[in-house]
């Protein structure tokens, strides 16, 4: 058999994807238990999706919901934390907490014979966890003192002010990690008060993938779980701000680095929540945009220009509208030169060029190609899972998504880029040496200029 090295082999036929099906359990209690078995190693991940995040953090303490999940495995009843991690070590599990605008993820993969004592650890720690004083004061520092650490990191100057300056008042405008303000006002007596009203079981889903049957886990949850405190209803949220009307005109904010060699750049605003009907075709755009190399902002900013080391742009789907931001560490004396590139890549796409059919092709297939990859391990099944439960997407979310995305065409991407991102209300935030880029940057015509500080 010979073979024709001069040409590139053609690429075939995708292999049809089929996400496995999930049985859903409701627990007397009101815990909700969706499992997945897969025999093909013997491990089990275990996911437990609590829906509270920094977006439920009280007006004046921003990072609390934050702070709370980092005290969850400091200790439970008589166990220190060193207790806990020693008992955690001891199955082989892997443990990992995360908190961030929507929910608090906590994730326990273990060994599938171990999957009792792994439940039992689970339901200690998210649901009965000691929250000391001194674990609160000890870890509460640390994280005054990272923040500290933060405001000498441009991208981490630029992500916050970006966020204030994107929400307002509302509670996306703060990151989940919070403010040194509040950290250092925070009370032991808050972070308790606040786990009672938010970590619930008739909340909180329970996601098992692995090496059990479904039956089989439901049982060492129902005794995992016993005792845990449960009630019928949540405790009333006190109605938050609404989200911030984005003006109608182009805004700049910069913030001051003396003497930077280069400037951070944010620039966006705020877009759709995770229900928007046009996912799809927002999905689609942001890959021509900025969603992978060879994307336009990308191209012209690395590739024709050479500003940056590299470009890119993302929209973050929230369960209230999140943002669309465009992210990229440029060279000082190109700051308002590549921020110009970037707001004519915004206009252009929706008016003047819109996106070519090659650019669509490559986009789709980016989204496409390999997409059962995103589902090898037992651990990103069960976090796909939670996009189901988080966001109540459809059961046949995952096996439609390659069909979808290949449906969608160029005006379907023209008009969401008109509709999510005009230049009214377009946002651009600059990290940079205000004496060398200010000038330059007012150049371009912004409606309104400001200045923020690092901290």
């Amino acid at each position: 058999m010979s073979v024709d090295r001069s040409r590139l082999p053609v690429p075939g036929h995708d292999r049809a994807f089929r996400f496995p099906h999930v049985e859903r359990t409701t627990l007397e209690s009101g815990l909700r238990v969706w499992t997945v078995e897969r025999r093909d190693v013997p491990v089990l991940a275990l996911l437990l999706v609590v829906p509270t995040g920094s977006v439920d953090d009280p007006p004046d303490r921003p990072g609390l919901a934050s702070l709370t999940a980092d005290l969850l495995d400091e200790g439970s009843g008589d166990r220190t934390a060193v207790d806990m991690h020693d008992a955690l070590a001891r199955i082989g599990a892997q443990f990992d907490t995360e908190a961030s605008c929507d929910a608090t993820l906590v994730t326990l993969v273990t060994l599938s014979r171990f999957r009792d004592e792994g439940l039992r650890l689970a339901a200690d720690i998210v649901f009965r966890p000691r929250l000391g004083l001194a674990d609160f004061e000890r870890v509460r520092e640390l994280r005054r003192n990272r923040l500290a650490q933060l405001r000498d990191v441009p991208g981490a100057v630029a992500e916050r002010v970006f966020a204030e300056q994107v929400f307002g008042a509302h509670t996306y405008g703060h990151l989940p990690v919070g403010t040194e303000t509040a950290l250092a006002a925070v009370t032991l007596d808050e972070v308790q008060a606040f786990h009672r009203a938010q970590y619930r079981l008739d909340h909180t889903v329970l996601i098992a993938v692995g090496d059990a049957s479904a039956s089989d886990v439901v049982a060492s949850v129902r005794a995992a779980f016993d005792g845990v405190p449960c009630a019928s209803a949540l405790a009333g949220r006190e109605p938050g701000a609404s989200m911030k009307v984005p003006p109608a005109a182009r805004r700049l904010v910069t913030v001051h680095r003396p003497g930077a060699p280069q400037s951070e750049l944010r620039i966006g605003r705020v877009a759709a929540s995770r229900h928007t009907p046009d996912y799809y075709a927002l999905t689609v755009l942001n890959t021509v945009l900025g969603g992978q190399f060879v994307s336009r902002i990308n191209l012209n900013l690395r590739e024709d220009k050479g500003y940056t080391y590299g470009a890119r742009s993302s929209f973050d789907f929230r369960r209230q509208p999140g943002p669309f931001v465009v992210q990229a560490s440029v060279q000082t004396d190109a700051t308002a030169d590549a921020v110009r590139e970037v707001f004519r890549e915004l206009d252009d796409i929706g008016s003047t060029r819109p996106a070519s059919e090659r650019e669509l092709v490559l986009a789709r297939a980016a989204l496409t190609r390999g997409y059962p990859r995103n589902f090898e391990t037992a651990e990103q099944v069960a976090r796909a899972i939670a996009q189901l439960a988080l966001y109540g997407l459809p059961d046949d979310y995952f096996d439609s998504f390659v069909d979808r995305v290949r449906a969608v065409r160029i005006d379907e991407v023209t008009d969401a880029a008109r509709r999510y991102l005009p230049a009214a209300g377009m946002l651009a935030i600059v990290v940079g040496d205000c004496d060398r880029i200010v000038a330059p940057l007012e150049g371009l015509g912004f409606a309104q200029v400001a200045m923020a500080t690092a901290e």
